[in-house]
């Protein structure tokens, strides 16, 4: 692998996981434990989001998230994303793998360290409106957009699913209610209608615009840039037209869906399958199993 390569894997790899060889100690970790975990090989969740398609999902569900203006208010108000934009990225994607793939006590011990998080996000927003991360509606906007934004990519660019997206919706609400959701969408239906219910309190306004540009353009590798533009424009792609006029952002020209298959092949042989999580569960299973016989 040629040394420029070798520096797009390490940087990547930082982002997602918050180290260059993509083997941070909460990784580590995953291989310890008592039980398969909320999921296991062979669930849904575990076929989701141990694709790459994640990564577009990931652009996805952050650009859907600016239009609730509870949601955009906590960012703009709390979040360090435009002074760290790579720690706030990989502590997210530290939470969704650490639930996915993590034994039950490591994924309610990972959960119950963001809801703690979210006691300290509150204020006002437009004319003096209360919002709180801990709010449930937010909380429920934050899972549907993130659920909707994985299954909608998935089935753009990954493969089968175990179960179908039925399966996958009623998997994850497992995360919702870790995350005190009330009532988490359980199937394909409900999680598109719970979404669609939110379009009554969705805004377009200048936080939104200026969140978009900076997702459209973060401080990334100058050298990076060209396949981030292409995994962009894939995420716009699959926004619905309504939601994309709002953001202000128009589908691409070109073949984006088309175009992001092939950035996706390039990462997934770049990086690998997100396999350091799901190589050391695997190890905590097989222990067990091996445990179990004995």
């Amino acid at each position: 692998m040629t040394r420029i390569l070798l520096d797009w894997r390490d940087y990547l790899l930082t982002a997602f996981s918050g180290a260059p060889d993509g083997v941070p100690p909460w990784v580590e970790s995953l291989a310890e434990g008592d039980d398969e975990g909320y999921f296991g090989p062979g669930s849904a969740v575990w076929e989701v989001h141990g694709a790459t398609p994640v990564i577009v999902a990931g652009i996805r569900a952050l650009l859907m998230q600016t239009l609730h203006p509870g949601a955009m208010a906590g960012v703009h108000d709390w979040s360090r994303y435009r002074e760290d934009p790579l720690g706030r990225l990989s502590g997210t994607v530290r939470w969704v793998l650490t639930t996915t793939f993590a034994d039950k006590a490591g994924a309610d011990a990972a959960s119950a360290m963001v809801r703690k998080l979210h006691t300290r996000v509150s204020g006002t927003y437009g004319d003096g409106v209360a919002y709180s991360a801990a709010d449930p509606e937010l909380l429920r906007w934050v899972h549907v957009v993130f659920a909707e934004s994985f299954l909608s990519c998935h089935q753009v660019w990954g493969g089968a699913i175990p179960g179908g997206a039925d399966r996958y919706a009623a998997e994850w609400a497992k995360a919702g209610e870790l995350m005190r959701v009330t009532d988490p969408p359980r199937s394909e239906a409900q999680l598109r209608q719970q979404l669609a219910d939110f379009d009554a309190v969705m805004v377009s306004d200048d936080r939104v615009s200026d969140a978009v540009n900076f997702i459209r353009n973060p401080p990334l590798k100058r050298s990076l840039m060209p396949a981030y533009r292409v995994v962009f424009g894939g995420a716009v792609a699959t926004i619905p037209a309504h939601y994309r006029r709002m953001l202000g952002l128009r589908r691409p020209w070109w073949p984006a869906k088309l175009m992001t298959r092939i950035a996706l092949a390039f990462l997934a042989r770049l990086l690998g399958r997100p396999a350091s999580t799901e190589t050391f569960a695997r190890q905590r299973i097989s222990r067990l199993a091996v445990a179990h016989r004995d």
